[in-house]
């Protein structure tokens, strides 16, 4: 075995690291695990289903439930992808006919003084 800095063949155990023989090279220094694993992430299909169910309205502590994904995971790749997007739609013509929806409401004063949670300033009272 060799370091992979400097390719010296003098090389110690180091203890232990994540469960494997961990190194120390005498000559430069450098710490290494003779057979380091590699990138463990997600795939990009579970990527995929992850981001079209945040887009079809689900949670994403239900994404969680169902796929077994950390929340924090999800709005971190929700936000990778955010990046990536326009900022706005910008349309080629402007319609020249809208439509619009209209709440009409009533704001007035109370015409009684009396009622619910109030006392009546006349007196009923029989003797």
């Amino acid at each position: 075995m060799e370091c992979p800095e400097c390719q010296s063949n003098h090389i110690r155990k180091n203890g232990h690291r994540r469960g494997k023989q961990n190194h120390i090279c005498v000559d430069c220094g450098r710490q290494f695990v003779e057979s380091p694993q590699a990138y463990r992430g997600y795939s990009d299909d579970v990527r995929k289903l992850c981001l079209k169910m945040s887009v079809n309205g689900m949670g994403f502590r239900g994404i969680e439930r169902v796929t077994d994904i950390h929340h924090m995971t999800v709005i971190n790749w929700v936000r990778q992808v955010r990046e990536n997007l326009p900022d706005a739609y910008a349309p080629e013509e402007i319609p020249e006919v809208g439509e619009l929806d209209e709440l009409q409401t009533f704001v007035s004063s109370k015409k009684t003084k009396s009622g619910s949670g109030q006392q009546s300033t006349t007196s009923n009272a029989v003797s």
